[in-house]
């Protein structure tokens, strides 16, 4: 799997699981599906980080998204 999809597929997950998580609480309901989803989410991002060679960069997050989208867009 290529890293940089794997980055921006695990931001995407966590990013979406955080108002699930805040709803599951105020409800007083379990969060399950939300930390599994965070679980997974973490588990994409930890190996984009461990297995790219020169690692990420906080500045260099947009330009990674940009360049992911742009490959994969018709």
């Amino acid at each position: 799997m290529d890293t940089d999809l794997a980055l921006v597929m695990g931001l995407v997950i966590i990013a979406v699981a955080i108002p699930s998580l805040f709803s599951a609480i105020t409800d007083r309901r379990a969060p399950s599906a939300s930390i599994v989803s965070m679980l997974i989410g973490g588990g994409l991002v930890a190996f984009a980080i461990l297995t790219k060679a020169g690692g990420y960069t906080l500045e260099g997050l947009p330009d990674v998204v940009v360049n992911l989208i742009a490959r994969y867009m018709p």
